[in-house]
C-alpha cells in the first residue's frame, strides 16, 4: 500500500501521553506540514503556535472550563504540547483553513510517532478574559481566534479502531 494512504488509514486519536516532551525537530516538521495545508485563495493568514510551557498550558486548561457548561477537570488529556491554530477572527472561512492545517499536523505527527488529538474548545473561548490572556502570552495575535488546537505527545496507549463514516457513491 502507498505510504501516504497507510499513514492516513492507521492514524488514531491519542488521549493518553507519556511525560516526555515532544522533540523540537519533530514539532518543527509537524508545523511545516501544517504550513503546507491548503487555504482559501491561498491567503495563508493562519498562524501555528506551538506551546510547551507548562504554565501556559495549565492556565489554558484551568480557564476553559469556566466558560463551558458541563466541562470540568479538563487538562488536554495530559499532553505537554499544544499546537494552537489560529486565524483572523472575522475571516469567514478561517475555521475551515485551520482544520486543514490540523489534519496535516495530525498526519505528520503520526508518521513521526507523535500522538495527537483534536481540541476544539478554543473556538468558543478564545475571547474569554482568562483564555485570551494565556493565548496572548503564548503569542497568538489579538485579532486571531484559535479555531482549533492539537494536543500532542508520545502515546501512552494503543487506541482501538475508530468508527468510520458511511460512504455512498452516486453514479
Amino acid at each position: 500500500m502507498n505510504a501516504v494512504i497507510e499513514n492516513i488509514l492507521t492514524r488514531r486519536s491519542i488521549r493518553a501521553f507519556t511525560p516526555e516532551k515532544v522533540k523540537k525537530a519533530e514539532l518543527e516538521l509537524m508545523a511545516k506540514a501544517g504550513q503546507y495545508a491548503p487555504s482559501a485563495m491561498n491567503k495563508q493568514t493562519f498562524q501555528i503556535t506551538v506551546v510547551q510551557s507548562a504554565d501556559i498550558i495549565k492556565r489554558l486548561y484551568t480557564a476553559i472550563p469556566k466558560y463551558m457548561e458541563g466541562l470540568t477537570d479538563y487538562n488536554f488529556y495530559g499532553a505537554n504540547t499544544l499546537i494552537l491554530i489560529s486565524d483572523i477572527k472575522d475571516k469567514e472561512i478561517g475555521q475551515m483553513d485551520c482544520a486543514c492545517v490540523a489534519e496535516n499536523i495530525f498526519l505528520a505527527g503520526h508518521s513521526l510517532g507523535v500522538g495527537t488529538v483534536w481540541i476544539n474548545q478554543f473556538r468558543d473561548t478564545s475571547d474569554c478574559p482568562d483564555v485570551r490572556a494565556a493565548l496572548t502570552a503564548a503569542g497568538v495575535p489579538e485579532n486571531h481566534r484559535v479555531w482549533t488546537a492539537v494536543a500532542a505527545g508520545y502515546p501512552n496507549e494503543t487506541p482501538t479502531k475508530e468508527k468510520t463514516a458511511t460512504v455512498k457513491f452516486c453514479e
